[in-house]
């Protein structure tokens, strides 16, 4: 037979128990939270037009525009996507995004000095997007971009 329990262990062990299951239940979110981007694999991607290609000179990026519903937990919002697409022959096209990976500020093209500026820290970038000059840790995203049916279609994420 076991010895009856005292109350001061009862109350110990019953303190641990209700703290492990408010921690655990603290850890689960926190922990999807932490290493939930890390699984961006599971997001659907979806073709949506941007325009004629008539519209882009070559040798010089053209700022188009378009929107896409992006769901983000439950709630679902439309959204505009900014792109600069690129061709050096008319007929191959290359997207870039128009956000810094700096910070997120928006970039824009100036033409006498061929750059993609920010001009939250001077950073510039390429025409290809390479970081030319600043603080930014990598290149403009690229969009794959299609040509169908007369219409430039960007691949984006939604």
């Amino acid at each position: 037979m076991t010895d009856p329990i005292s109350r001061r262990k009862f109350l110990s062990r019953a303190t641990l128990a209700i703290g492990g299951a408010i921690v655990a239940g603290w850890a689960v979110p926190a922990a999807a939270y932490i290493f939930g981007p890390a699984r961006k694999s599971d997001r659907q991607r979806e073709w949506r037009p941007l325009g004629s290609p008539d519209k882009v000179e070559v040798g010089r990026p053209t700022l188009f525009k378009t929107r896409i519903e992006r769901t983000t937990g439950w709630v679902t919002q439309e959204e505009e996507i900014s792109v600069y697409v690129f061709t050096e022959d008319g007929r191959n096209f290359t997207g870039l995004s128009n956000i810094c990976t700096h910070l997120g500020c928006r970039v824009r093209f100036v033409d006498d000095q061929e750059v993609f500026f920010c001009p939250c820290h001077n950073a510039s970038f390429a025409k290809d997007g390479r970081v030319a000059s600043g603080p930014p840790p990598r290149p403009l995203d690229t969009f794959e971009i299609m040509l169908e049916g007369g219409q430039l279609l960007v691949n984006l994420e939604v």
